[in-house]
């Protein structure tokens, strides 16, 4: 017996380790961080059994992965480099203690690295030409988002499927090509003197509790990593306002809105509290502030009539903006627009948000707004990490770009999309934040790459003398925006102080719809967005409430 029980402790000790190891042995032969395993793991391994049992150890430390070049940390060091862990931060891009994908070599293709999976990102990636290049797409989202029609995914117009299509549905050679790959991480920075991009892993909620750590090589690197809404640093805002940039984003709006509702019927609950929980407050007078707070008053008016008669009578919106709604428009149209959201049951307040509390917003006039659902929509700015960046900035805090969408001070990166902007020595202005503009930026780069890779010019350091033809012009299309109940605006105009053709009511619709549904990305999503259209005319708005 007292053998049996040495055996058992000797097998405890040991077998957690050996079992680990064992079904681990393929994820290192397929390119995956050994970081999954901590240190931890390997201690046990050690004082339990003779490392005779693993007599490939040494070479499974120093392996590398054939042509996809990814170098892993020997597992003896990771101990060490967990503890180190804790304490470095910017200099770990700089440490060789990260899993890498190495830097291409002679006879391969040159690697584009692209950051991020907006309008930008997916247009440069749709067209760039694949037989010139291997591409690694590294974001924290697997899709992008057609933006334009976010709104409606909210009340239930559109289904959420319908605005998001898969990164490796746009290019093709993220999933199939052996070189080229999609991330889902995000980048803390940049290190353009050896060429690489360090990056995190992220979870769920966008930031991963254990992040494990790697290192990209890159010949070519596009930033086209988004901006994040702007809370003008409002106390309160980001803890208690919900955004409208992500389909995450739709989704915890809707389950608001129908908890909300099925909340204010409960016995018990007082008449205030009826009123405050129905109450949607919306903040921004923009085009998507302005669509969201179409979309619901048409969901409140024939959907929530009909299937909360306890309580139709309570719900409300209100639409607050510092100046003019729509301020973007020609003056007619916002004149409009007005008046159509006004009788439709829209509350326009014309104020500015002091602070911002559970239950409640302070204006700057003293004055306090009670609300059931909060909705932030006031425009975007730089992310944390173009902040970062150590990169020449445009007027605003973007990456300072030339009129070919280069850095300039740094060699063989550009910046497209809401992050970008030239700078003040190009003459040009700032674009705005818009899809169209990150569209148009991500096909005029196709462009440039594909004759720089023509010309033998993708590889790092070999493009200098490589002429990059005419520089990027944006010509504006006009702007679009619905505002419910059959209505919409169409302006035209090229410039705000530009005359123009402008368009409002059901015809102005009619071409939002069309123009917007030959936009959607694939035609999964336009048969997707057809049918929620049908089905949402026929029978209304779905009202279930799931998660």
């Amino acid at each position: 017996m007292a053998l049996v029980r040495a055996a058992r402790s000797s097998l405890r000790r040991s077998g957690g380790a050996i079992g680990n190891y064992a079904s681990d042995r393929n994820i290192f032969y397929e390119g995956i961080s050994p970081l999954r395993h901590p240190a931890p793991v390997l201690e046990n391994a050690a004082a339990g059994f003779n490392s005779s049992y693993i007599p490939s150890m040494q070479m499974i430390n120093q392996l590398s992965c054939g042509n996809r070049g990814m170098k892993f940390t020997p597992q003896h060091q990771l101990a060490h480099a967990q503890a180190q862990m804790v304490e470095d931060s910017d200099s770990e891009c700089a440490s060789s203690k990260y899993p890498t994908l190495e830097a291409t070599k002679e006879g391969e293709k040159p690697r584009v690295v692209v950051l991020g999976s907006g309008w930008a990102a997916c247009r440069f990636l749709k067209g760039l030409d694949t037989k010139l290049y291997d591409v690694v797409c590294i974001a924290p989202r697997n899709h992008m988002v057609f933006t334009p029609l976010l709104a409606s995914t909210c009340v239930g117009t559109l289904e959420f499927r319908s605005v998001a299509e898969p990164v490796s549905q746009i290019q093709k050679a993220l999933s199939k090509d052996p070189n080229s790959y999609f991330f889902l991480a995000s980048c803390t920075s940049i290190d353009s003197d050896k060429h690489e991009v360090c990056c995190e892993t992220v979870d769920d909620h966008g930031v991963s509790h254990k992040p494990y750590r790697f290192k990209v090589a890159y010949d070519k690197l596009v930033i086209a990593s988004g901006a994040e809404p702007l809370t003008f640093g409002i106390k309160g805002v980001k803890e208690h306002a919900f955004f409208l940039r992500e389909v995450h984003h739709a989704q915890e709006i809707r389950k608001k809105l129908l908890l909300n509702l099925m909340l204010s019927e409960n016995p018990g609950i007082s008449e205030e509290e009826k009123e405050r929980l129905l109450h949607c407050v919306v903040i921004g007078g923009g085009p998507t502030g302005v669509e969201f707070s179409g979309e619901l008053s048409d969901f409140i008016m024939r959907d929530v009539r009909q299937r909360y008669a306890h309580v139709k009578n309570y719900i409300q919106v209100t639409l607050i903006e510092a100046n003019e709604i729509l301020s973007s428009f020609d003056v007619g149209l916002r004149e409009y627009a007005t008046k159509h959201l006004t009788k439709v049951g829209v509350r326009l307040v014309r104020g500015v948000v002091k602070e911002v509390h559970p239950d409640k917003i302070v204006l700057s006039d003293g004055s306090d707004v009670p609300y059931g659902l909060l909705v932030w929509s006031t425009g975007v700015g730089p992310s944390e990490f173009v902040k970062s960046l150590n990169l020449p900035k445009s007027p605003g805090g973007r990456v300072g770009i030339d009129e070919w969408l280069r850095v300039p001070s740094v060699e063989d990166v550009f910046a497209l999309g809401d992050c970008a902007g030239f700078l003040e020595q190009t003459g040009k202005p700032v674009l705005p934040a818009l899809a169209q503009v990150a569209e148009r930026q991500g096909k005029y780069l196709v462009q440039v790459f594909n004759n720089i890779g023509k010309q033998n010019g993708g590889k790092a350091l070999s493009a200098k003398d490589i002429s990059l033809g005419d520089p990027f012009v944006y010509k504006h299309l006009g702007s679009m925006a619905t505002v419910g109940r059959y209505k919409a605006l169409v302006d035209l105009r090229q410039s705000k102080n530009e005359k123009g053709v402008s368009l409002a009511g059901f015809l102005s619709w009619f071409i939002w719809r069309s123009a917007y549904l030959t936009r959607v990305i694939s035609w999964r999503n336009r048969f997707y967005v057809a049918m929620n259209w049908g089905t949402t005319l026929v029978f209304g708005r779905d009202n279930t409430r799931i998660g």
